[in-house]
């Protein structure tokens, strides 16, 4: 069930995505007064499809990784007099930016709607309290203790982990002190917390932001009750429900739902004798927990369970939430911050600080979308959200092949008063090619060994 969902979503999240983004294609074609032949979501032979009648076919085809819009175009196939008006090749050079253009720009605007809409919904969070502090780790040596509530780091305010984790995030490679605003309690004025670090971050895979400066995030105790259990998982099969709780492990008392994961994870393989409460009745199980193996080396045990949610306490919680208007200029910031991120991890992995290993294809992105999906309709959206703002900005990329390829042919074209030559565009494309050939195996590779 857990790999259905995950592709009906990655399917959702990716059809919305690229839909939007041809359609800025098609949308400034048509305005240019360009003919557009084709609009497809999707490659390979159409499951569907349905002319307009302008002429256009739109199409669903059957490889749901990416879509284009196909233009009438006199460099593709000979074009009737009477038609050379609408060819793409004969607008002006700005016209053809602007369509070229409109895709990615289609993106970052999904983000911002989407932003949007989440702001003025509303959401609560957590704030970021310090549950432990790792000893000699960076954040120990600063003097941030237990309890504290972390407001900003770097002088930029955060008021959850998920913004907490983005702005450590952006630091990647950062020697020197990290700087970070924490308050004892609401009432208490925030101090200033240095934390040294040295090439913070650098070649993690996967990046531990908290981890790294020796911070555990304080969490209320959670009760070892089944939430959730996972179809052909470990678990499923020694039949554990959701709503058991865990009375004993090999005759071992359960306190608290960690005492049950270091178990687990501690035992691959090994035959596990449970003792559980199920309506009033307690059940004896036998569990065999399944081996995930580690990038690091080892391996840890896994079940497929996760625990029943939990209420935080109110002095913990934060609603976010904006009017219409101001929650525009929020969406704004969001999708602004989220680019220069984006852009900075590619630098970033482009001079070694972020190792190659995390870049992330289809299966990795199916398996996210199914986790957000499942996690609730917020999660959901923000995080296509941030694929929209990472695919508008790998599109705008100057590789031949790409959006931004194309762009930087037609920019130099209005600094030298001509076009590329057709020669040279030709080798571009073929460098293209294999430049974003290769980054799809590499990404693909990568997905793979996470699942090994």
């Amino acid at each position: 069930m857990g790999l259905i969902q995950n592709i009906l979503a990655v399917i959702v999240v990716l059809g919305v995505l690229i839909t939007f983004h041809e359609f800025g294609h098609y949308w400034v074609a048509r305005r240019c007064g360009v003919r557009v032949l084709r609009f497809s979501v999707g490659f390979g032979k159409p499951i569907w499809s349905r002319t307009d009648r302008h002429g256009t076919e739109f199409a669903v085809a059957a490889i749901p990784l990416g879509g284009y819009v196909k233009m009438l175009d006199e460099r593709e196939a000979p074009v009737a007099d009477d038609q050379l008006h609408e060819t793409f090749n004969r607008k002006s050079v700005w016209q053809r930016i602007a369509i070229v253009a409109a895709g990615p720009l289609a993106n970052f605007l999904l983000a911002i709607v989407a932003y949007w809409a989440l702001f003025v919904a509303g959401t609560t969070t957590v704030a970021p309290m310090v549950g432990s502090v790792a000893p000699d780790s960076p954040a120990a040596t600063s003097g941030l203790q237990q309890g504290h509530e972390i407001v900003a780091v770097q002088e930029s305010p955060v008021r959850s982990w998920e913004e907490l984790n983005l702005r450590l995030i952006a630091h990647i490679g950062h020697s020197g002190e990290l700087t970070l605003l924490a308050r004892e309690s609401a009432a208490a004025a925030p101090r200033e917390y240095r934390l040294p670090v040295q090439d913070y971050l650098v070649r993690q895979d996967p990046p531990q932001p908290l981890v790294t400066l020796g911070i555990t995030p304080w969490q209320p105790r959670i009760p070892a009750v089944l939430g959730q259990v996972l179809e052909g998982e470990a678990a499923d099969r020694a039949g554990l429900q959701a709503g058991d709780e865990i009375l004993t492990v090999n005759g071992k008392d359960i306190d608290e739902w960690m005492d049950f994961v270091n178990l687990v994870q501690a035992s691959p393989g090994e035959r596990l004798e449970l003792e559980v409460a199920r309506g009033g009745e307690r059940l004896t199980l036998a569990l065999v927990p399944g081996t995930r193996e580690l990038e690091a080396g080892g391996a840890i045990g896994y079940v497929g369970v996760g625990a029943e949610p939990i209420e935080w306490p109110e002095e913990f919680r934060r609603e976010i939430r904006y009017g219409p208007v101001a929650a525009v200029g929020e969406a704004l910031n969001r999708t602004g911050e989220m680019t220069l991120l984006t852009l900075d991890s590619i630098r970033k992995m482009l001079v070694g600080l972020i190792s190659p290993s995390n870049l992330s294809g289809p299966i990795t992105i199916a398996q996210i979308s199914g986790d957000t999906a499942r996690a609730g309709m917020e999660s959901f959206v923000s995080f296509m959200a941030y694929l929209s703002i990472s695919l508008a900005v790998l599109n705008l990329l100057p590789i031949p092949v790409l959006d931004g390829g194309h762009l930087l042919y037609y920019f130099v074209e209005v600094v030298r008063g001509r076009p590329v030559s057709e020669r040279v565009q030709a080798m571009g494309l073929r460098i293209g090619l294999m430049v974003v050939g290769s980054l799809m195996v590499m990404a693909l590779f990568f997905d793979l060994m996470r699942l090994w």
